[in-house]
This record gives structure tokens, C-alpha cells and sequence, in this order.
């Protein structure tokens, strides 16, 4: 009989132990990489992380505190545009970032959250005048890993 409580603990314990590691490891299926501190905006910090999903496509969820308004950069620009790098594909633009400030906070925040059909191996950011451009051309503001 003690020999059966036991092997019933020990399975308890292994599937037990089995349900953690499975919960520890299925967030950390996305890559997730930080900017760099820029000379630019040396107050700005963030992350992007990289996920693939069902479709073979890779989910991008991009955040940054403190980025500020493109107008106050010396030359002024009118956007922010985010680009990756990929290994086989070249240089892509992600998209344009939304900054915003909330009711109970002044600190700036920007996000961007979209899908690609390459993978990334970095990501920057550059200050542009036009949102829809096919090369970056502007100031690069910040840079991952």
C-alpha cells in the first residue's frame, strides 16, 4: 500500500512538474529584443517582440516610452517609420508608430502591432517627412540588438 501512495506523490509531482515547465515555456516561444539607448533620444525605451503564428507569419508588437514628437527633432520630421532587417529579404518597412499620452500620465508612448511574412533579425527606427517610403532616407532615432 505505501509503495502505491508513493508512485501515486511521484506522478503527481511529475505531472505537476510537467504543467509548469510547459506554462514557463510557451511565452517564451517569441524572440523579444531591446533598443538601444540612442544619442538622439536618449530618454527613449523599448521592446519588440517577435512572434510566429499559425500562418508562417511573424507577429510584431513594438512599445516605447518616452519617444518624443518628431517636430522637436533638429531637423523637425513629421513621422516615425519602423524597419527590420531580414536575413534573405532585405530591408522592410513595418510601419508608421502611434504615439500617444494618457489622461493620468504625460509620458509619451508608442506602438505598433502587425503581422510580416519575413523574419525580422532587427529592427530601427527612422524620423521621416512621409510615412509611405520604400527606403529609409531620415535620421535613424533608435536601434535594436
Amino acid at each position: 500500500m505505501k509503495t502505491i501512495k508513493i508512485n501515486n506523490r511521484s506522478a503527481r509531482f511529475f505531472s505537476v512538474g510537467i504543467l509548469l515547465f510547459i506554462a514557463f515555456m510557451l511565452p517564451s516561444c517569441a524572440r523579444k529584443m531591446s533598443f538601444q539607448t540612442s544619442n538622439v533620444v536618449p530618454a527613449a525605451e523599448g521592446r519588440v517582440k517577435v512572434k510566429k503564428n499559425k500562418n508562417k507569419n511573424y507577429d510584431i508588437d513594438l512599445s516605447l516610452i518616452r519617444l518624443v514628437d518628431p517636430s522637436r527633432l533638429d531637423p523637425p520630421k513629421k513621422v516615425y517609420v519602423v524597419w527590420m532587417n531580414t536575413q534573405h529579404n532585405g530591408t522592410k518597412a513595418v510601419g508608421q508608430l502611434n504615439t500617444s499620452s494618457s489622461l493620468l500620465s504625460k509620458t509619451m508612448k508608442s506602438s505598433l502591432k502587425t503581422s510580416v511574412p519575413f523574419q525580422p533579425t532587427s529592427f530601427f527606427i527612422t524620423a521621416e517627412d512621409d510615412a509611405d517610403m520604400h527606403r529609409p532616407s531620415g535620421q535613424v532615432v533608435l536601434r535594436t540588438n
